[in-house]
């Protein structure tokens, strides 16, 4: 459990090569679209806030705790949206608190269609325990200055394409690539850098009952480094991340009762190796006549992890501030 763990830990902290996306994942990530692409912002006829909770290979020391609470709503000519995310997310010894206020312009396109081009700017808060760490030297130097807090700001952007039935978007929420390294006089050839998380994502609602029965899939691609070979520095030209996606297949019943399998899996970038299968998962939700809404997953791992964790398990609450809205105007089933 302890090489696991020092394992993890070498992959947040920085190596010779970074081969791990540094996001938190997410299961449902349709709850929280916000997180990754600031165009949602505005994106019902009405307010809408979200928490969601997710515990990452339960049972693990360690292993990641993510929260997110997103708020966004359209202003009064519809054609702007604003919105805001909190994303708290600890893993091991680390902890890196996010907070971006985003901002959206909606381009009509005739009928439901619309594109939206959205900015986001904010800080990341990144904080270690070093006591949470146990070296086998009293001194290491590649973890020179870990514990030290840092504030780093950023901004990112992203843009969707949408109508009643479809949605396109591509998105970098962190434009910024920060160097956390604060030793200068440091002479190993470990580091620690904040890489450009690249996402596009699509979907649609294809009616099977009119609107008792909607078929909804989707899928959402993530990438680290696509445009690493353009970096001025050789060390980060090659990252070696591999593209992850996430399948997505679900039913939404008498749009409220909402059930989904997801598969989650990955494409090995570089070094010519096979990545393997990551989980299958369950997930569902529910739309109360209120506004209410509650989801939950559960992830069942599909590679070696499972032999330590019985799986990973989100939670999800969110509410819909003139839901009568959503009856009476063009439906939204994303």
């Amino acid at each position: 459990m302890r090489k696991f763990l020092t394992l993890i830990l070498f992959l947040v902290i920085g190596g010779t090569t970074l081969s791990a996306q540094q996001d938190p994942m997410f299961t449902k990530y349709m709850f929280n679209s916000l997180v990754y692409n600031p165009a949602y912002a505005g994106y019902y006829d009405h307010m809408y806030i979200s928490a969601l909770y997710r515990n990452q290979w339960s049972g693990v020391d360690g292993a990641p705790i993510t929260q997110t609470l997103t708020l966004h709503t359209p202003l009064k000519n519809n054609r702007v949206g604003v919105g805001f995310h909190l994303l708290n997310d600890a893993i091991g010894p680390t902890e890196t608190t996010n907070a971006f206020a985003a901002y959206s312009y909606k381009i009509p396109l005739g009928g439901t269609k619309q594109l939206a081009i959205g900015i986001q700017g904010g800080v990341s808060y990144l904080r270690g325990d070093r006591s949470k760490i146990t070296l086998e030297t009293q001194v290491d130097p590649s973890f020179d200055g870990f514990g030290d807090n840092q504030v780093l700001p950023n901004f990112g952007a992203g843009i969707m394409f949408y109508s009643k039935n479809f949605y396109f978007g591509v998105s970098s929420p962190r434009l910024i690539e920060h160097d956390t390294r604060r030793d200068e006089f440091i002479t190993t050839d470990s580091y620690a850098k904040q890489f450009r998380h690249y996402y596009l994502a699509t979907g649609g609602a294809i009616p099977l009952n009119g609107d008792l029965l909607i078929f909804k899939p989707s899928i959402l691609i993530k990438n680290v480094g696509i445009l690493s070979s353009l970096s001025k520095d050789e060390a980060f030209q090659q990252i070696g991340a591999p593209t992850e996606f996430d399948i997505d297949l679900s039913l939404l019943f008498y749009e409220q009762f909402q059930v989904g399998l997801s598969f989650r899996s990955a494409i090995e970038a570089f070094g010519g190796g096979e990545s393997s299968y990551d989980s299958a998962d369950l997930w569902m939700s529910y739309y109360l006549p209120n506004g209410l809404r509650l989801g939950a997953a559960f992830d069942y791992p599909l590679n070696d992890i499972s032999t330590v964790t019985v799986g990973s398990f989100e939670v999800m609450v969110g509410y819909e501030f003139n839901y009568k809205v959503k009856k009476t105007v063009t439906p939204r089933y994303f």
